[in-house]
């Protein structure tokens, strides 16, 4: 059996969140990769969602902000991974109306450093023959909000956030592919909508 560091390896941002535990549960799971989770445990992420993946040898939990561009380097430089799946985000309308700053703060800057960063990383990959890639995953609320009788939003929908949530998402949705864009860094933005998580009742 290959040892972690042999194997393929997945940078995972906002892992102990509802979404990303999800993701690195799975992988861990069903796939080969090692996967290296990032996450700040803000309000928003707990470590608790990761317990079954903890010790399991293709799992590396690091506690840190997405911000921190030393240690976003440090960890891309010593795992040297093929891709990175950025979930990392504040979230919630409400709480952005409350402390839009701190929205601006994480969504915006902290992808900005991940993608600085990135970029590094895939040039110096690029050299040696290797590949990357950065995935964004992002949200709906980034076309605004649909009337009753609107039809539905498709990816040529024009962009109208209406929250700071929103707009922070949708500026780093435009820092995303004005990277790929202008540095020709491989990227994939998803903007998906609600996730629910169903329990079935006896």
């Amino acid at each position: 059996m290959q040892s972690p560091l042999q194997a393929a390896t997945l940078l995972v941002t906002g892992s102990a969140g509802f979404i990303g535990s999800a993701l690195v549960r799975h992988l861990v799971r069903t796939t080969a990769y090692h996967v290296v989770s990032l996450d700040a445990l803000t309000y928003a992420g707990n470590l608790d969602s990761l317990t079954s993946v903890l010790d399991h040898p293709q799992h590396q939990f690091v506690h840190g902000d997405i911000g921190d561009a030393a240690l976003v380097r440090e960890l891309l430089e010593r795992y040297q991974p093929v891709g990175l799946i950025h979930l990392a985000a504040e979230s919630h309308v409400d709480r952005s109306i409350d402390a839009p700053a701190l929205f601006l703060a994480t969504n915006v800057h902290g992808t900005l450093t991940l993608l600085e960063e990135s970029r590094r990383h895939w040039q110096r990959r690029r050299v040696a023959g290797g590949s990357f890639r950065f995935v964004h995953v992002s949200t709906d609320e980034v076309f605004g909000s649909l009337g009753a009788v609107d039809p539905p939003c498709t990816t040529a929908t024009p962009y109208a956030p209406s929250s700071p949530y929103a707009a922070s998402k949708a500026g780093a949705d435009h820092l995303v592919r004005a990277w790929g864009h202008t540095y020709g860094l491989p990227v994939i933005v998803t903007t998906c909508s609600n996730n629910y998580w169903s329990v079935s009742v006896p």
